[in-house]
């Protein structure tokens, strides 16, 4: 009944793109990319609803395909278990609300857009259907060359030097986290690949402390810079400020989670004492760089798309925090608000840029008034940034309360400074809706309105935002349809540490 559907969810988008780039009307490129983008979504809610929620422990709906590269240990091996499921749901509906924001965009060359997105789709979800860490790596790869061609493109203010920043320090974060993964390769002795061989072979054996204090520093640092790492995180916000909206959801939504996702799936739990070795200077960068640094850099901010870009950086600080608190409880928080946040911050993106089309400017002093106008645009905003904030009720809540209860236990003063980033997350998030949508209308807005009085979301934007917040508050109101698989995995890949099965969801 589920044969060959993760592998689906990977070729529909490829085939989608290829027969758009075959030379197709414009207009049926339009459907064959909703059909390709609505593919992996719908597998993506099937597996979901499917997914035996006792059994996230092991891998579910596996499938095997021979490569070639056997002597190698390598095999196109996808599975979901119960860490990797909210991933893959997470890259199913943020690629189907990208993908219909993008139909609908009226972009230059818009079918090779398109098709460079449908690409970017398969590689997301490749990355969290593959068992088999190369082909993790491999997924990863083919979503982010897209990435850099539609910056590069497609971008708006500075996309030349925002492409060539990006590529720069995420093909330098992509290397060392190649270099890890050999390693762990080669040390491990299991000859192979797979991580169901390598956790197996890994817990008979073991990799020698030194070692996984080196290897894990790879990890952490190309993971890191794959993620925003302070102070490794400077060519995120410049390029999520000059890239087009579809690849500004795709990458911070989703594409983004890849570090994460391998600190948690594959670096803590396979190299424990190099994890508790670097544990305080990740707890240190993420609290101190990511959210306090960043946080007041955010506040600064008075370009709303440089503003989202940033405030995107500052949370990934909670997120390293629970990683570095080598817990199941914080890890379990880790998946949740990676979640909670790639639906969050792909909405306020979208929205950003409706909001620009009817204002003419990211500038927030050169705005306001906006909801007399467009009251269902200061509506999702709202919505959006109360999610970003972490208001009950919300995904984003539950992700960050655990990271929290978490992060108590490993060390008080770093959980009292990152619950200060949730004050500075509603001053600069409050802020940012009252300059955008209420108030006076500024002289220059004025003016805007005068030449071009604004419209509110057509149905063709609405329907994307409704996507999102349609699962920001499904999450929200019952976390236990990821918590439940999500506890049983962590029971097994933290053993030591037990299941967050008593605050999630429960």
């Amino acid at each position: 009944m589920f044969s060959h559907l993760l592998l689906l969810s990977i070729v529909a988008p490829l085939a989608a793109a290829l027969v758009i780039s075959a030379g197709i009307p414009t207009r049926l490129a339009k459907i064959v990319a909703a059909l390709g983008f609505l593919a992996p979504a719908l597998i993506a809610l099937h597996v979901w609803y499917h997914f035996p929620l006792g059994a996230g422990a092991g891998y579910e709906f596996k499938e095997l395909y021979e490569t070639g590269l056997q002597g190698l240990g390598i095999k196109l091996h996808l599975g979901l278990n119960g860490i990797a499921l909210p991933l893959y749901v997470l890259a199913g509906i943020v690629g189907l609300a990208a993908g219909l924001y993008a139909i609908q965009s009226g972009a230059e060359r818009l079918k090779t857009y398109l098709a460079l997105l449908l690409v970017m789709q398969a590689g997301l979800m490749g990355v969290f259907a593959s068992v088999d860490i190369f082909f993790f790596y491999f997924f990863h790869e083919l979503a982010l060359i897209p990435t850099f061609i539609m910056v590069g493109i497609w971008g708006g203010k500075d996309r030349g030097y925002a492409a060539m920043k990006m590529t720069i320090y995420l093909t330098a974060g992509a290397m060392l986290s190649l270099l890890g993964l050999i390693a762990i390769y080669y040390k491990s002795g299991a000859e192979s690949f797979d991580l169901i061989t390598l956790r197996q072979v890994i817990s008979e054996g073991g990799i020698k402390a030194g070692t996984q204090n080196h290897i894990f520093g790879l990890l952490m640092f190309g993971f890191g810079i794959l993620v925003s790492l302070w102070p490794l995180h400077t060519w995120a916000p410049l390029g999520y400020g000059a890239a087009p909206s579809s690849a500004a959801m795709l990458h911070a939504g989703v594409l983004k989670k890849f570090g994460l996702y391998g600190l948690v799936q594959i670096a803590v739990p396979l190299l424990p004492l190099g994890a508790a070795h670097w544990a305080q200077p990740l707890a240190w960068l993420a609290v101190v760089g990511n959210i306090l640094v960043i946080g007041f850099i955010t506040i600064a901010q008075r370009d709303l798309k440089q503003m989202v870009g940033y405030s995107s950086v500052m949370h990934m600080g909670y997120a390293f925090l629970g990683v570095a608190t080598l817990t199941a409880v914080g890890a379990g928080g880790v998946v949740l608000m990676m979640v909670a946040h790639g639906l969050s911050v792909a909405l306020l993106f979208m929205l950003s840029t409706s909001v620009y089309h009817r204002t003419q400017t990211f500038d927030l002093t050169e705005m306001g008034g906006l909801a007399q106008k467009a009251p269902v645009l200061a509506a999702f905003f709202v919505t959006a940034t109360m999610a970003s904030i972490g208001l009950p009720g919300l995904a984003n809540f539950w992700g960050e309360l655990t990271i929290f209860v978490a992060a108590w236990q490993f060390s008080k003063v770093l959980t009292v400074l990152s619950v200060s980033g949730v004050v500075i997350s509603a001053i600069y998030g409050l802020r940012a809706a009252a300059k955008v949508f209420f108030g006076q209308p500024t002289e220059a807005f004025a003016k805007v309105i005068a030449e071009k009085p604004p419209v509110d979301l057509r149905w063709s934007e609405k329907i994307p935002a409704l996507i999102l917040i349609a699962a920001l508050l499904f999450i929200g109101f019952w976390p236990k349809s990821l918590s439940t698989p999500l506890n049983a995995a962590l029971e097994i890949v933290y053993p030591a540490k037990g299941p967050i099965i008593t605050i999630v969801g429960q």
